[in-house]
């Protein structure tokens, strides 16, 4: 797929600089063409080189944007595209901006809100700065996706110190007359139902294999390289295969109402080896660079329901629509809650390395290897896979926050900072000491076990604890409990872990202490 059109600079009134994940077609700013207003789009190694990226989330970000570009074109609007095989690929988003205000003589300059710290403040610098040393005005627009504002969490949970997820989702859905019968109340009666929705694959069944669209990126990937942007992950230049158009992530939706809801609920949280997609939509990365409204993704599941309630159940309804409507809502108004100290949080002081193996898969754990290489093949992996596969050892382990979440955020296609960061540091690392979890999310293998085959085929034994040969998970589970007491043991939700320590003989407990010791100076060898 080649570059959009670049359109040389010509006199405008406006400059808009739009981001790559802002490609929200119903926006505002596309209403009319306007013969004054220029767009500004740009791939630049600004944004491919703060973390290292996997390989399918850079060349989905920019077919996106090319995509979107050339539609906006279509429509008569002026955008000025600068690729990254350009001059300008190289240079400070905001350097190249400030040479296209005095090359156009553009007046004003207009950015969308950004969704990361680190942007807005770059924009607040230009807004605060450019008036006066440019002689432009500088304007921030909201980007009209969300379905609430950046402070609204703050605001429902001003005056407390933990944020309730359940509370905050009750909230919305009352707001937004979400899954509600006539007088108000819950359909089906509950509010809330996770408890329906841990089910293991029954033995033989295999979810249906995914929707894929064929692309050949080969042009777009030897750009990348020749420009010599660092990545990670695999790809299959001849067949890539995310959606990359608001048509094509319509379809997805479309898919995933008709094909994948009826099943969603149940195994969302089940592992398996013969689908990395499971029963899940996919629609993340649609979604997070706004080619998909979250509002239209949950009518559509609604509707559904509503109209062909024998097509799935209210479980499997209320499970899908929790995580848009609650969890997606409710982790952006954390990050902007608590930006920019969020990104130090570190309650456990952990400063572990990252094991190598993180970036290759090569280890003997086989749940490790297989989530670790999925996401390699695939810049994806469902949210279990994240929380308690590569997420439960990163914690057990004492990784260091600030290396898992480079880790998360570069490795996921879906992965930007204001939902990655919370997702991480907050609910699978418990970093932020529980702004987000109320406790920390961290098993055995018998939780591995209990969702899906892995250890089955494994190096490692499920049962075994104190052996050289037992699964890492086991012993490191006991050595982070008792190594993190003072922590933790006040935590009315643990306090059984830390009852079931205080029964077990001395010399059994010195055994997991020591094997998690051995455990944790060799994790580069698992």
């Amino acid at each position: 797929m080649s570059a959009a059109p670049d359109t040389r600079p010509r006199p405008v009134r406006t400059l808009r600089l739009l981001l790559g994940d802002q490609l929200n077609a119903s926006h505002s700013w596309w209403q009319t063409p306007q013969e004054d207003v220029m767009t500004v789009m740009m791939e630049c190694r600004q944004e491919t080189d703060y973390a290292r990226h996997h390989v399918q989330k850079v060349l989905a970000f920019f077919l996106a944007m090319r995509s979107f570009a050339k539609e906006r074109i279509a429509e008569g609007h002026h955008v000025h595209y600068l690729a990254i095989d350009g001059p300008d690929a190289a240079r400070p988003m905001m350097e190249v901006l400030r040479a296209l205000v005095s090359n156009t003589g553009a007046t004003e300059v207009r950015v969308q809100a950004p969704d990361e710290w680190r942007l807005d403040e770059m924009f607040r610098e230009a807004m605060n700065t450019w008036p006066e040393t440019l002689g432009v005005s500088v304007t921030m627009d909201d980007t009209e996706h969300f379905l609430t504002g950046r402070t609204d969490l703050a605001d429902h949970f001003k005056g407390k110190k933990q944020y309730l997820m359940e509370s905050f989702y009750r909230m919305m859905r009352k707001r937004h007359d979400v899954l509600l019968d006539g007088a108000g109340q819950p359909e089906g009666g509950k509010w809330n139902y996770d408890a329906n929705n841990r089910k293991k694959l029954p033995k033989g069944h295999v979810p249906p294999a995914p929707r894929l669209w064929e692309l050949d990126v080969t042009t777009l990937l030897a750009d990348l390289e020749k420009a010599g942007v660092e990545t990670v992950g695999r790809v299959d230049a001849a067949h890539f295969g995310w959606p990359v158009t608001r048509g094509e992530s319509l379809e997805l939706l479309d898919i995933f109402v008709e094909e994948l809801l009826p099943r969603f609920g149940d195994f969302q949280d089940a592992l398996t080896e013969d689908s990395w997609t499971v029963y899940h939509s996919r629609l993340s990365f649609a979604m997070n660079v706004k080619m998909l409204h979250p509002r239209e993704v949950i009518e559509a599941v609604e509707r559904k329901w509503r109209t062909t309630p024998d097509h799935a159940s209210i479980e499997q309804a209320e499970g899908f629509i929790r995580q848009i409507l609650g969890w997606r809502e409710y982790m952006r108004g954390v990050y902007w809650a608590h930006m920019p100290g969020y990104a130090d949080l570190n309650f456990f002081q952990h400063d572990r390395k990252l094991p190598s193996w993180f970036w290759t898969g090569e280890t003997g754990m086989r749940c490790l290897q297989h989530a670790i290489g999925q996401t390699l093949d695939h810049a994806y992996a469902h949210h279990i896979q994240r929380l308690m596969v590569t997420g439960n050892f990163a914690l057990l382990a004492g990784i260091d926050p600030d290396e898992v979440d480079q880790w998360y955020l570069g490795a996921y296609i879906d992965a930007i900072e204001w939902v990655e960061m919370t997702n991480t540091r907050g609910m699978s690392q418990f970093a932020d000491g529980g702004i987000v979890g109320t406790k920390p999310y961290v098993s055995s293998a018998n939780y591995m076990h209990k969702m899906g085959p892995h250890c089955a085929s494994c190096k490692y034994k499920r049962q075994a604890k104190t052996e050289d040969d037992g699964c890492p998970f086991n012993s490191l589970y006991w050595h982070f409990h008792a190594r993190n007491r003072d922590l933790l043991e006040r935590n009315p939700r643990i306090g059984m872990v830390y009852r079931t320590w205080d029964k077990m003989q001395p010399a059994q407990q010195q055994a997991l202490l020591d094997r998690g010791d051995a455990v944790l100076a060799n994790l580069e060898t698992l």
